[in-house]
């Protein structure tokens, strides 16, 4: 799954390619959208807000409703967007995961997998992302909400409680795992039993913060393949604390890997 920061370089990406351009074309593969034509509309910027991208833009003087319109999607899973040179060949996916394409003079974007794709005017945008809790990564980052909210459901796992985007925005497994590692708490520790909630939240907002702007996501201090994390990926490895096996579990599409020894089960 998509951690914040990844949706953070995303929608970094796209605003390089294409803030200030204005569309020569758009083609979307998708029902709700078919019939849209984006020709003459100027991209303002792209931004993120937790996992959810923002393509915002200027609609042409005689369209009718609002001037500024949002282009939201989320990438869930398996979501990708990648942005190309005019005449350059698609090749990030495969041709039939294509949900949308935007085309302007020096760059063309192309959406793949795309999730709750839709098009709104921007002084709308809250009805999408106005349940998300403060955005690690955002300009209005509020540690002691993110707090609050977690506090609000205090027999929820912490591991749960880390991973609902309702709380804080940007988490997902692979920062679940290692915050937890690092913080010495089992996934399972009810949030009310966490003896430092904030010191929780604070590690998860440096962690993402420190992975933003590069593609290699590192919670050990080290970028070679193999040493970039404690837990997450390592399943059966040993501990490089302890030595301890590395133990992992699925839940549906949850994932979960800690150490037993260095995170004891809450008694």
């Amino acid at each position: 799954m998509p951690e914040g920061d990844t949706v953070w370089n995303t929608a970094r990406v796209l605003h390089r390619a294409l803030a200030g351009a204005r569309l020569t074309g758009s083609d979307f593969r998708v029902p709700q959208l078919a019939t849209t034509d984006l020709t003459g509309w100027t991209v303002r910027e792209s931004a993120s807000r937790g996992k959810h991208l923002l393509l915002r833009l200027a609609a042409p003087a005689d369209h009718p409703g609002a001037a500024h319109w949002t282009l939201h999607s989320h990438l869930r899973m398996d979501g990708a967007w990648r942005a190309y040179a005019p005449g350059e060949r698609w090749s990030a996916r495969p041709a039939h995961l294509i949900r949308v394409a935007l085309r302007a003079a020096d760059a063309v974007a192309v959406g793949y997998h795309l999730h709750e794709l839709a098009l709104l005017p921007t002084a709308q945008e809250e009805t999408l992302v106005g349940h998300l809790g403060p955005d690690l990564l955002g300009d209005d980052w509020d540690p002691a909400e993110a707090v609050r909210r977690l506090a609000t459901h205090p027999d929820a796992t912490i591991g749960e409680a880390l991973l609902d985007q309702r709380n804080l925005a940007g988490v997902g497994n692979l920062y679940k795992c290692e915050v937890l590692f690092l913080r010495g708490l089992s996934p399972w520790t009810p949030v009310g039993a966490v003896p430092d909630l904030a010191g929780t939240v604070t590690l998860a907002q440096k962690l993402l913060a420190a992975n933003r702007g590069r593609w290699t996501q590192s919670t050990t201090g080290s970028l070679h393949r193999g040493s970039t994390s404690y837990v997450y990926g390592r399943r059966a490895q040993p501990c490089r604390r302890c030595g301890t096996a590395i133990r992992k579990e699925e839940l549906g599409e949850r994932v979960t890997y800690w150490c037993p020894r260095c995170q004891p089960a809450p008694t």
